[in-house]
This record gives C-alpha cells, sequence and structure tokens, in this order.
C-alpha cells in the first residue's frame, strides 16, 4: 500500500495583503493511491491544465520594435568590423568571471602556503624568498578580478552583446511579479547600475501604463548617454520612447525616498568586494517600496552573490526604522531557510529570447540567470508552492520534477497518473523548469527509489 499523500492541489492561494483576489478552491486531496478529483466540477475554472497557475515561463521574449531600431542604428553608425568578435570575447569573459577574492580569504591562502614551504625539509629559504614564493604561488592560483571601465566603445560592445538577453531575464522575473500579483501596478521603479536600460524597457513592457517615474542609475557617464540614445531610437535628439525616465550616477541620498520596484540586474557582480556589495543591498532595500529584484548570470558565482544578498536582507530585517515591514522571499525559493543547492549546482533558470537581428546573431537564443525577488510584508502572502529546479523530464506514464520545497528541501518526485491523480500528473507534465507546481504540501512525496534519467 502506499505511503499516506497528504498532498492538496489548489488553484490558487493568493494574499488579499498582496491586492490579489482569492481563488483558492481544492482541486484534489490525495490519499493512498485514490484521487478526489471529480472532472466534471469545474477544477482550475474550466482552464486547460497546460494553462494551470504555476506555469510562469514566458515564450521567445523579443524586444520592442522602438529598442531593436535603436539599437541597431546605433551599431550600423559605429561598428567596425571586429564587432562580432569583440561581442564574442566580452560575452565569454563576463559569463566566465568569479567574483573578486576577498581579504581575508588571501591571508588564508597565504598562511597555508607559507605552512606547507616551512614543512619542506628542502626548502631551507630566507624569510625574503620565503615571501617571494608565496606571492608567486599566490598569483598562480589566485582569479585576477578586474574592474571594467564601460568607455564609449566598450558601452556600444556591451549593448550588441548584453541588451537583448537582459532585458529577456529581467522581464521573466517581473513576468512572475506580475502573473501571481495582477493588483500591483508600481508607480516608481529604481535601476541600480541601469546600464543600456534593458530593465526600463522590460519594466515598461509590463507596467508601462502604471509606472510614472524610471530612476536609472549608472556610474559610467558613456552608459547613461547610450541608454538615452536609445531611449531616442537611436539619436541624440527626439521625444524619447518611454517619458520620466531620469539618469543620475550616484543613488539618491535621501534615506525616506523608496520606490515601488528596486532592481539590480548584473550589477552586484560588478562591484570589487563583499563589503561594497552589502553596503549597497542595504542601501537598495532601504529604497525598496514593495519588490527588491536581483538578477545575475545563472553560474555558481551568481547564485552565491544572490543568495549573500538574501540572507542579508532577511537577517536584518528588524534594522529598518524607516520601514519596520520585515521582508520575505518572493521567488524563486518558496522558503527563507538556506538554500539546498548552494554547495551544489547554482539555483538557475532559462528564458528563449529572438536577439537584435545583426549579422552574426539570427537564432533564436537561451538567457540562463538567476534571480531572487525579495518583498516587504510576511511570509505568509507568498504563494508557496514548490519550484521546478531542473527541467521536467517526461517519460512513459511517469514525469520526473526536481523541486525545491517550503520545507527548505530538494526533492526528486516521480509522478505518476495511478499514484497522484490524473490532474496533478498532467500539471507536471506540462510545466517548465522554473515553474511552480500546485501542490500545498509536496514533502509529503514519498522518497523516489526511481534512477534520475539525467544521471544515467
Amino acid at each position: 500500500m502506499a505511503a499516506a499523500l497528504k498532498c492538496v492541489l489548489t488553484l490558487g492561494r493568493w494574499c488579499p495583503g498582496l491586492g490579489v483576489a482569492p481563488q483558492a478552491r481544492a482541486l484534489a486531496a490525495l490519499v493512498p493511491g485514490v484521487t478526489q478529483v471529480d472532472n466534471k466540477s469545474g477544477f482550475l475554472q474550466k482552464r486547460p491544465h497546460r494553462q494551470h497557475p504555476g506555469i510562469l515561463k514566458l515564450p521567445h521574449v523579443r524586444l520592442p520594435q522602438a529598442l531593436a531600431n535603436g539599437a541597431q542604428l546605433l551599431l550600423f553608425e559605429s561598428a567596425g568590423p571586429t564587432m562580432e568578435n569583440q561581442v564574442q570575447t566580452l560575452t565569454s569573459y563576463l559569463w566566465s568571471r568569479h567574483l573578486p577574492v576577498e581579504p581575508e580569504e588571501l591571508q588564508r591562502r597565504a598562511r597555508h602556503l607559507e605552512k606547507k614551504f616551512l614543512e619542506n625539509p628542502d626548502l631551507s629559504q630566507t624569510e625574503e624568498k620565503l615571501r617571494g614564493a608565496v606571492l608567486h604561488a599566490l598569483r598562480k592560483t589566485t582569479y585576477h578580478w578586474q574592474e571594467l571601465s564601460y568607455t564609449e566603445g566598450l558601452s556600444l560592445v556591451y549593448m550588441a552583446a548584453r541588451l537583448d538577453g537582459g532585458f529577456a531575464a529581467v522581464s521573466r522575473a517581473f513576468h512572475e511579479i506580475r502573473a501571481r500579483n495582477p493588483a500591483f501596478q508600481p508607480q516608481t521603479l529604481m535601476d541600480f547600475g541601469s546600464g543600456t536600460g534593458s530593465v526600463t524597457w522590460a519594466a515598461h513592457s509590463i507596467w508601462g501604463q502604471s509606472l510614472r517615474e524610471y530612476m536609472c542609475v549608472d556610474r559610467s557617464a558613456a552608459m547613461l548617454v547610450l541608454a538615452e540614445k536609445l531611449l531616442k531610437g537611436g539619436s541624440e535628439s527626439g521625444e524619447p520612447y518611454i517619458p520620466g525616465v531620469f539618469f543620475r550616477q550616484f543613488l539618491p541620498v535621501s534615506p525616506k525616498v523608496q520606490f515601488d520596484v528596486v532592481v539590480s540586474a548584473f550589477s552586484l557582480s560588478e562591484l570589487p568586494s563583499k563589503a561594497d556589495r552589502n553596503e549597497v543591498v542595504q542601501t537598495l532595500w532601504r529604497k525598496t517600496g514593495h519588490f527588491l529584484v536581483l538578477v545575475e548570470n545563472g553560474t555558481k558565482a551568481g547564485h552565491s552573490l544572490l543568495m549573500d544578498a538574501r540572507d542579508l536582507v532577511l537577517k536584518g530585517k528588524e534594522k529598518s526604522p524607516l520601514d519596520p515591514r520585515p521582508g520575505f522571499v518572493f521567488a524563486p525559493c518558496p522558503h527563507e531557510l538556506p538554500c539546498p543547492q548552494l554547495t551544489n549546482l547554482a539555483c538557475s533558470f532559462s528564458q528563449a529570447y529572438h536577439p537584435i537581428p545583426f549579422s552574426w546573431n539570427k537564432k533564436p537564443k537561451e538567457e540562463k540567470f538567476s534571480m531572487v525577488i525579495l518583498a516587504r510584508g510576511s511570509p505568509e502572502e507568498a504563494n508557496r508552492w514548490p519550484r521546478i529546479t531542473q527541467p521536467v523530464l517526461k517519460r512513459p506514464r511517469h514525469v520526473h520534477c526536481h523541486l525545491c520545497c517550503p520545507d527548505g528541501h530538494m526533492q526528486h518526485a516521480v509522478i505518476t497518473a495511478r499514484r497522484h491523480g490524473r490532474d496533478l500528473y498532467r500539471c507536471a507534465r506540462v510545466s517548465s523548469w522554473g515553474d511552480l507546481l500546485p501542490v500545498l504540501t509536496p514533502s509529503a512525496f514519498p522518497p523516489s527509489t526511481a534512477q534520475d534519467p539525467s544521471e544515467s
């Protein structure tokens, strides 16, 4: 006899505090081997399984036509014959970039190397030679992080390399907020490390009817000039396509000024130390009225950086006298517990997009990114369905789902119609990497003894 399953399918578990209309209706109560679903009772409000409320992945994202036209015009006017190679080089460099090594870690490595050299009886060295040997070994084994200075030329290369992919990743993050909280209509947005302005364009595509102010902050004057040109169709004159956009090189000073949505996309990794990142994250959180959206590359370095920022906000949630509301994780984690994937794979997602149609850039692409969306309020206000963290593996009569669950654990669930009911099985079969599986207590799944096909 199968172990008792206490999972409950629900159509929605939305919070009035977030302004979302309640849609709670039990779809299925799973008991040992039996499903109680009556398929004639209007479950899913007569929507097909492929439209269940946990589906969040967007179809192929395409840049707004005005933005694509402006980017093509700027590149046509300024690009040289080596632009394609420059784009490929910068793309590879940004993707393979690691975080800078902290001074404490360098000291630890130096002490370890010094001890290792002293333990070798064949190396009788003076203190000066020992120091030189340690420094030489450190240079060979330590990642040399360098700050990028975005000049006019490098800004143009960055636009050609990252404008479309960055737009796709941020669009996916904004789509999750809108899909799960459709009543949220922000009026103000701040983008830290705004670069080419892709966040502004993505936000306008999602909330253009309500947003009235976009504050773009970037220390590179060349980037700000380029972003403003893109807003004006690639020229220095004319009316901007999106009204209410302001540019500045430094964060607003007043701690009382808050924005409905605050974003940092691919910018925290540009800061030279953990102390700098912590200071910026704390500042951004103080300026957050509702949602703080952080996006980085879908690498271990990007994921680790975001988890540090997540923990910093959650642990300091009672230290904001100007806004006492605590913070919680809106996405992707269904919990505030330590990340169960931090020591293994990076928690990342994928969004398909159509690139800017340059001569070397014509086929659809996938943007792999990591994100964390923090919100002000109480964790009880969030939907706590498990997150699908890897591509869903569909096999005859069963589906493999890797889930991050509300209890803070990862789970490999093998879902079948016979054991879990037709509706849960069909919902799982049409779900994708990054979606939510509409199960109330997924930790009640019995441990799977089946071999993961991805590991065979």
